[in-house]
């Protein structure tokens, strides 16, 4: 293993964001008056995006079209602004593998499906120790996971090749978007999804921890 750098997924796999979303998904729903869902059923509602994590929670059929969709989307990240930081910060052993890389000099950079504007958010504020050669959430021209876009454009500022970039993941998504763009796909136990989710998607292999990455460098 001869790997060159790492690219990290961010819900799930840097952060633990689960009860925020929870807590801002279900007051929007609240307030229109449907029932809430539990925090295990937003493992499976995140991942792809605020508005496919809208349309999972809200009954089916309820969006007439995408205005109404746009809407309701501008009302939970409203909420999520409001909350954010709540319950939310880096899982156990996340520092200390952050901390090792840049001992190392590992480049570090973070591709999510989070909006642009909230990965730059809480990666500021709730990881404000250590550096990163790039942030890249979803906003305009850049496609969402499981498309690799965002993770070559990292590779290409890196000048590496994307068999030398570990992509570090805790959902299918994640190990999709690696295999797609020629990456090492990771599983990251510690996060939202299920380790049979993340071998079928195409998973090498499982760090059961934060730091078992640190064997990959």
């Amino acid at each position: 293993m001869n790997y060159k750098a790492i690219i990290f997924d961010l819900d799930g796999t840097l952060l633990d964001t689960l009860q925020d979303l929870t807590l801002s998904v279900n007051t929007v729903l609240r307030q229109k008056g449907f029932g809430e869902h539990n925090v295990d059923a937003y493992r499976y509602f995140v991942g792809d995006g605020i508005d496919i994590l809208v349309q999972r929670a809200f009954p089916a059929g309820f969006f007439a079209g995408e205005a109404e969709l746009e809407t309701v989307v501008q009302e939970v990240k409203e909420e999520y602004g409001r909350r954010w930081a709540e319950n939310t910060g880096p899982y156990p052993g996340v520092p200390e593998l952050l901390s090792y890389l840049e001992n190392k000099q590992v480049p570090k950079a973070i591709f999510s499906n989070k909006p642009h504007e909230f990965a730059l958010l809480t990666v500021e504020t709730l990881l404000p120790g250590w550096s990163f050669v790039g942030i890249c959430g979803i906003r305009a021209g850049m496609p969402r996971k499981p498309d690799p876009y965002g993770a070559l454009q990292i590779a290409k500022t890196l000048k590496l090749n994307p068999r030398d970039i570990i992509y570090l993941g805790d959902t299918g998504t994640d190990m999709q978007t690696a295999v797609a763009g020629g990456f090492y796909p990771l599983g990251a136990l510690w996060g939202f999804r299920t380790a049979e989710e993340l071998l079928e998607s195409g998973a090498q292999e499982l760090a059961r921890e934060p730091l078992d990455v640190a064997d990959y460098f």
